[in-house]
């Protein structure tokens, strides 16, 4: 098999392994699968660990994930998907950082790799096996990808930045009726 074959199977399970996770998590968030809270639930969590307003913050992590998920699936808009996930796992990560880095702990290991996989994928590239090959890459424009990588870090940084110190029991350790991130 040529080796561009073999890239673009290795970008395809990249994107398949990485994509599930992240549309799992944000199910949870938005629909209540998965034993996820819902929009409700998660609202309250989100309250609770300092993103106010909690509905919109519940809202917008749970399309970081979900949506930055499916998109990173399909290979669809590739660069605005990986830009939307790992803005959602920098949210994630500064709610785990204060438990230090490794999950066991509840520290920020876990949602920091899902963010550079998928920030990854958005700068790599989907491969041969994608909606945006299919497309002729309308959606996959070097523009796109400074534009989503510029407005994804512009918007996480406002919002944890905004993020109100959380009360002491808030701790990454706590279940935020999200299955961790």
């Amino acid at each position: 098999m040529p080796f561009i074959y073999r890239k673009d199977l290795g970008l395809l399970a990249l994107r398949l392994g990485t994509a599930g996770v992240l549309f799992a998590h944000g199910s949870q968030k938005l629909f209540g699968w998965f034993g996820g809270g819902g929009v409700d639930g998660t609202a309250q969590a989100m309250e609770h660990m300092g993103f106010t307003p909690g509905r919109q913050s519940a809202i917008a992590a749970g399309l970081g994930e979900a949506g930055g998920g499916a998109l990173l699936a399909l290979g669809l808009a590739t660069p605005v998907a990986g830009a939307a996930a790992a803005g959602a796992m920098a949210g994630a990560v500064s709610v785990h950082a204060p438990a230090g880095f490794f999950a066991q702990g509840g520290g920020f290991e876990y949602p920091a790799f899902l963010g550079f996989v998928a920030a990854g994928l958005g700068l790599a590239g989907p491969g041969r096996y994608s909606l945006d090959h299919i497309t002729r890459h309308k959606l996959d424009r070097p523009a796109a990808v400074l534009l989503a990588f510029t407005v994804s870090a512009a918007a996480a940084t406002t919002v944890v930045s905004r993020r109100r110190a959380a009360p002491a029991a808030a701790t990454a350790t706590d279940d935020h009726s999200d299955g961790g991130t």
